[in-house]
């Protein structure tokens, strides 16, 4: 959901991010072959058709992609370009739910009825106005020790006010995901279910990305992104967990440089679908590749627009 953010920072604000992205830019590498390194000692034969299914989804797109797949039930690990970095757009906003619930722990609490109301129009609805109420609740420190605690190494936090332009990896969206569909010390389990229960109601009109292609009965748990920059040239990404009848899987795939949302979400939904198909061999895929609805195209809102052109 992409309403204005409040407390729009000045122009020093607006140089220190444009210097944050540039930095991002700098130290990434440059594009190369789609190649996905798949690797299971339990399953190498399926490891080795998802290798192949994922560069194979990825032919000949337009822009770059990241992409992490972890199967922890058949010890499957995929990646392509994992510590490349993106402008985080609104999937910062399951971090943010992440660092909120570890400050509740931490001060021996639950999460007040204004924190679970901000956290779920967060999630669910991806509201700005509540991440930024959030964000600055928070503060940097809280964050940061959050992202510490997590192993998030390689995450950046936006400049100031900025939470969607802080930079992620696919790796670290990894270890986000791993934080709330397994049992760990820097979540508890009645915040790691909670979680996962608000992303698994994130409303209809965001529902597109990785969960095309899940077989009927899988549980999905969502959170997606979307931000033009620099010219429009876009930032889509969409992040999900996989249960039920015995799945135990994530998938991530961060995209930037499409063309146009829908071009990007089409990229998305095709690594999406292959994964599915590879990690539930038989079974009919039921959720159908995403059709443009009225907000697509249209940024999300986690950044101050820049100018076209």
């Amino acid at each position: 959901m992409g309403g204005p953010r409040r407390g729009v920072p000045g122009r020093h604000h607006v140089l220190l991010a444009t210097a944050a992205v540039a930095a991002s830019v700098s130290w990434t590498p440059a594009a190369h072959a789609d190649t996905a390194a798949c690797t299971s000692r339990q399953r190498p034969a399926m490891a080795r058709r998802l290798d192949r299914a994922i560069e194979n989804a990825l032919r000949g797109r337009t822009g770059t992609e990241s992409v992490g797949v972890h199967d922890r039930r058949r010890g499957i690990l995929c990646w392509v370009r994992k510590a490349r970095r993106y402008d985080s757009a609104s999937i910062v906003k399951v971090t943010v739910l992440g660092a909120l619930q570890r400050r509740a722990m931490e001060q021996g609490r639950a999460l007040t009825s204004r924190e679970r109301s901000l956290a779920r129009a967060m999630i669910t609805r991806s509201d700005n106005n509540a991440t930024s109420t959030l964000w600055r609740s928070l503060g940097r420190t809280r964050l940061q020790r959050f992202l510490t605690l997590a192993g998030m190494t390689q995450t950046r936090l936006g400049p100031g006010g900025y939470w969607g332009l802080t930079q992620i990896t696919a790796r670290d969206e990894i270890r986000l995901l791993r934080l709330y569909t397994g049992s760990n010390e820097v979540l508890s389990d009645d915040h790691r279910e909670y979680g996962l229960k608000l992303m698994a109601e994130v409303i209809p009109s965001q529902r597109w990305g990785v969960p095309a292609g899940a077989p009927a009965g899988a549980g999905v748990h969502l959170k997606n992104g979307w931000l033009p920059r620099h010219g429009r040239h876009w930032r889509v990404h969409s992040i999900g967990s996989f249960d039920g009848d015995g799945r135990d899987y994530m998938i991530v795939v961060l995209t930037q440089g499409a063309p146009s949302m829908s071009y990007a979400v089409t990229t998305i939904e095709r690594v999406a679908r292959a994964v599915h198909r590879v990690l539930n061999p038989g079974q009919k895929q039921s959720i159908a590749p995403s059709t443009p609805g009225p907000s697509w195209e249209t940024s999300d809102g986690s950044a101050v627009p820049e100018p076209v052109g």
